[in-house]
């Protein structure tokens, strides 16, 4: 069960779990206390100081709860001697400072739920954060971002407000339910057999009804992930939208995803309704039993002074309201273990190094990577097919093709972004597959058709958190390289500029040259350029081709492009079509055969 998942997490903070627990009995315990202690006031109020009292025995009493009420009778005698309002004073105090007791054991007791609360829920978003960006590229296709982030967000919200919310229930409540059971037993044993019998029965029928809780909100959990995803989406596309008049269709989409979460939220919601007026209704038919028989032996059997059944009926109403939470938190957790599932479900996939070496083995790249027979497929689909071929350190190799013909996810494999290929890919004499994949990408510099940025500073988005002590200098040099500085220094605040959303403030060339200077700072031996110019204009081109240029200076090369400016240079060029390489060689050689090649460039332009 996910409850006990989360309770783990909760006993990492044993500390304000021992505080909790510790404040929690003074409560439940001055709780009873202070409805105890209305007796003697209840007994002032009829019949006023009793002039004659003796101090009572056990022995002499007819019972335990007999006993007591004499005892606290005496004390009130004792204090006031014959004086009515004294005796009333002195009860009174006595009750204010048990309530004032209970009331600051409780605050306490909620101040060190609410730093276990806010501790586990920081916990369990670091897991989920923490799993996500150590997951596999291939999730990242397979999934929608907004489901994600509906995990991340309302899931533990909900983890939050059904789990943790009752874990203090759990301990305040029985508790309470325990110490006033105690204070009853003392007044009338027969009279707390009736309620001892209800409690697990009420539980019984809570519970009963409550089964099918867990399949309805996990339906309302999945729902909300769905409109969190479609309103992701939109927003993320909203260019397109509007350029292709689409409004009518997504508004459509997203009416018909919430139109279902409407419906699961109403079922949900009224199951979970039934639970407070079926157990009011539970504790007012005990409730009922009890005035009857307890009626019964103070007119009839003389059993019970007056004020002492008036103070067992406070104790019984007070038994309801703890009573109820604990019917109310049986809904709550299973509610919350559909919440707690998509949570775990995150938290407990494979990370990508899971299965990777431990040991260090390559360092530094020295001669070359070569593929031999590789194969690779997207489920069932094939993407790659017996591609073999081998780039030795210092080239460059160009690889062309038509869309779709699996350039991509090519150059993807070597970074060991997909694990599943047969065949094999060797660098510098290691099979990828025996190799941390921390090893690999330390060694590979990426700059991708779509520039990535983060919405930080220009700063941020080139170092990317690094600290080292000579960073400045690298980060001056990666920007000159890139032909960076000059747009760069005519922004306020200049590398404390802020590029916006994925760099939205900043031009394409713009931010295709700081993907660049990225590229350039990571200092990497192996460098991948995936159509890095193709969405560019032609002045943005010719400053981006030519930081390109510099980067690639001493460098081992490998360039996906469909511009001759690219790739007419390159020591090697593979052509791919539909996933196999079709021909093999350079620019020249290629165009000197009637080649698949040469029929390419003529039909893309490339001259």
């Amino acid at each position: 069960m996910y409850f006990k998942r989360v309770l783990k997490i909760v006993f990492h903070y044993r500390k304000y779990f021992s505080l909790n627990i510790f404040f929690s009995v003074l409560y439940a315990f001055f709780s009873a206390v202070a409805f105890l202690s209305l007796m003697p006031m209840l007994e002032v109020l009829f019949n006023g100081t009793n002039k004659n009292i003796t101090k009572p025995s056990l022995e002499l009493s007819k019972n335990l709860g007999d006993f007591v009420e004499n005892w606290l009778n005496y004390q009130v005698t004792i204090f006031a001697s014959n004086d009515n309002q004294k005796a009333i004073l002195f009860v009174v105090g006595i009750v204010i400072i048990l309530f004032f007791l209970k009331n600051i054991s409780n605050y306490f007791a909620l101040f060190f739920s609410t730093l276990i609360r806010n501790n586990v829920i920081k916990d369990l978003k670091k897991n989920i954060f923490e799993k996500i960006v150590m997951l596999p590229l291939d999730y990242f296709s397979k999934n929608k971002k907004g489901d994600l982030i509906s995990r991340m967000s309302s899931d533990v919200n909900e983890v939050q407000n059904s789990f943790l919310s009752i874990i203090e229930i759990f301990i305040r409540d029985p508790l309470t339910i325990i110490f006033t059971l105690g204070a009853m037993f003392i007044i009338s044993y027969k009279l707390t057999a009736f309620v001892i019998i209800f409690i697990p029965l009420s539980g019984f029928i809570i519970s009963f009804i409550g089964k099918t809780l867990k399949r309805k909100s996990l339906l309302v959990q999945k729902e909300q992930a769905e409109l969190t995803s479609i309103t992701e989406e939109t927003i993320n596309g909203i260019k397109i939208i509007k350029s292709f008049l689409a409004e009518n269709f997504f508004i459509s989409k997203f009416d018909t995803t919430n139109s279902r979460f409407l419906n699961f939220s109403n079922k949900l919601i009224n199951r979970q309704n039934i639970a407070a007026p079926l157990s009011e209704f539970l504790g007012i038919l005990v409730i009922g039993v009890l005035l009857w028989y307890g009626g019964k032996l103070v007119l009839i059997e003389m059993e019970l002074k007056p004020a002492a059944f008036i103070t067992y009926m406070g104790l019984a109403y007070g038994v309801l309201t703890p009573a109820k939470s604990i019917t109310k938190a049986f809904y709550s957790l299973k509610k919350g273990n559909a919440a707690a599932e998509r949570v775990f479900d995150i938290i407990d996939m494979e990370s990508e190094f899971f299965n990777d070496s431990k040991e260090n083995k390559l360092v530094s790249f020295n001669k070359e990577i070569k593929f031999n027979n590789v194969c690779f497929k997207y489920d069932q689909s094939k993407v790659l097919e017996n591609i073999s071929f081998k780039v030795k350190k210092g080239e460059t190799l160009a690889i062309v093709g038509a869309s779709g013909s699996g350039k991509s996810t090519l150059v993807n494999l070597i970074p060991k972004f997909y694990d599943k290929i047969s065949g094999s890919i060797i660098i510098d004499g290691f099979n990828i597959k025996d190799l941390h994949r921390s090893e690999i990408r330390s060694l590979i510099g990426v700059v991708s058709q779509e520039s990535i940025l983060f919405n930080s500073s220009i700063k941020e988005n080139i170092t990317l958190g690094d600290t080292h002590n000579n960073m400045d200098e690298r980060l001056k040099n990666s920007i000159s390289i890139a032909n960076a500085k000059e747009f760069i220094d005519g922004f306020p605040g200049k590398l404390n500029y802020n590029v916006g959303d994925n760099g939205s403030n900043l031009s394409g060339g713009q931010k295709q040259r700081i993907a660049i200077a990225r590229a350039v700072y990571s200092n990497c031996p192996i460098l991948i350029l995936d159509e890095a110019t193709s969405s560019l204009d032609s002045k943005s081109e010719k400053l981006v081709q030519n930081a390109i240029d510099k980067l690639m200076v001493d460098k081992t090369s490998i360039v996906i492009a469909h511009r001759l400016s690219t790739i007419q240079n390159a020591d090697k060029i593979i052509v791919l079509e539909k996933g196999e390489i079709v021909e093999e060689g350079s620019h020249k050689q290629l165009l000197e055969n009637n080649s698949f090649y040469k029929k390419l460039i003529e039909l893309q332009s490339f001259n």
